[in-house]
Formats: structure tokens, sequence, C-alpha cells
């Protein structure tokens, strides 16, 4: 992170943000976004641009497209992987669903979705540098678990969401920390019943359900539009898309 002084003689905190996108318009708008909030902002078109950007700058957020030419975002945050923790937001179509559980699964820490809300955007985009510097910039607790929004750390037993402490029940918490040790896959009433109870799921539908929409009610924006815990109809629950 830089220190810079302002014309008031003021220290301000700068931190990069790389924003990767094949289209130039997008890439336009989110830097003026982003330099508006203080950031320095720098800028690549496709996957391979962004190595070669993250190579030379010190980035502490990358902003990154799923479909481009030449290496596309998903194979770009794999090889980011490798050698780096620095935030990955993803930037998704609706229509990129499988995408998006890929993404998170190898390491994407967020997404938003085409068209995107600004002040969502900024939002996430302070979430996700708070969190990395508190972490120190880079060193992984082994006791968190960390969803796009949602944060679980199983040492502290706490859970928060976009940066905010969230209150859950024992039997919540459970249940939220079974269905994020498993991102993308989906655990049927019983399943779920049989593995934070520890008891015969026999009819226990409606329990887990009623402690489904407790937790929704916690975690989600809009409870009606579930953005992190969703049913499968016919099969269960999980958490992302």
């Amino acid at each position: 992170m830089i220190i810079k002084v302002r014309k008031d003689g003021k220290e301000e905190n700068m931190y990069h943000i790389l924003v990767c996108d094949d289209e130039k318009d997008i890439v336009s708008a989110l830097k003026i976004y982003l330099t508006a909030d203080g950031y320095e902002v720098f800028c690549a078109y496709n996957g391979k641009e962004a190595l070669e950007v993250l190579e030379k700058e010190e980035i502490h957020l990358v902003l990154m497209d799923i479909m481009m030419p030449q290496m596309d975002g998903i194979t770009a945050m794999t090889k980011i992987r490798e050698t780096s923790n620095v935030p990955v937001i993803l930037l998704t179509a609706k229509s990129e669903d499988t995408d998006k559980v890929l993404g998170l699964t190898v390491g994407a820490d967020d997404y938003v979705t085409k068209p995107f809300n600004p002040v969502e955007l900024q939002a996430r985009v302070k979430s996700q540098l708070r969190r990395y510097m508190q972490l120190g910039g880079g060193n992984i607790k082994k006791d968190t678990l960390s969803i796009a929004g949602i944060e679980l750390d199983d040492r502290t037993k706490q859970v928060t969401l976009d940066g905010e402490p969230v209150s859950l029940t024992r039997t919540e918490y459970d249940i939220l920390k079974l269905l994020m040790e498993h991102p993308g896959q989906v655990f049927s009433p019983n399943q779920i019943y049989e593995k934070v109870w520890n008891d015969n799921p026999y009819g226990t539908e409606n329990t887990v359900a009623v402690h489904i929409r407790h937790l929704r009610e916690k975690v989600e924006y809009n409870p009606a539009e579930p953005r992190y815990l969703k049913v499968v109809w016919g099969r269960g629950y999980k958490i992302g898309d």
C-alpha cells in the first residue's frame, strides 16, 4: 500500500486495484468509479495481460471478467492463486452460473453480476480490501471459511457479512458451516439433519426448513431473492450459485 500526501498535507492510503475485462467501456466505467473513491486503477483486457500487471505492480485487489480472449478469467485466477492470495472479485453475466461456482471453488472471493450496481460494487471492494489487510495482506487463517461476502471464523465462532457481524444460533452456525465447507454441493434436509443434529433424520424436513429460513433472514440482504443460501427444488440446499 502506498502512502500519498494530499494537497492539504494529510496522508492518504491508496490501494492498487487491477480491472480486467475485454470490454473497454466496462473497464473505463470501473476506472471512473474506483478512482473517485481514491483507488489507483490498473487496466488489463485479458487474463494474460492481468498476470503481466500482477508481476510488475503491487496489487491489492483484482476485478476480473470470466469470458475473455487469449486467457479467460478462471485460468488467470488459477495462476494467480499459485503465488498470491490477493482478493479476486469476478465480473460475471447472469448466464455464467456454472462459471461462478467454478470461480469460487478455485479461489475467487466474490462476484458481481453485470450490469452491476456501482454502490454494491464499491461496498464489496471495500469489504474485500478490509478483510485482506486485516489478514496481513495475504496470510490466510486456516480456521476461516469465506464465500463471497460471508466469512465464518471457526476459531472464534463468529460470522460476518460484508465485514459486519452476524448473530447466529448454534444450530444456524452449524448449518452454515456445513454448507460453506462444501460450496456448490446440494444437501438434502435429511443429510443436513443427520450431520448437524447427529440423529436419525425421520420426518425432519420442516425442522431444517425453519432453521434455513431463519439463517437466510440473517445472511441475505433480500431473503426472498437469496444470493448465497439457495434451494434446489426437490433436492435440498446449497450455498453459492
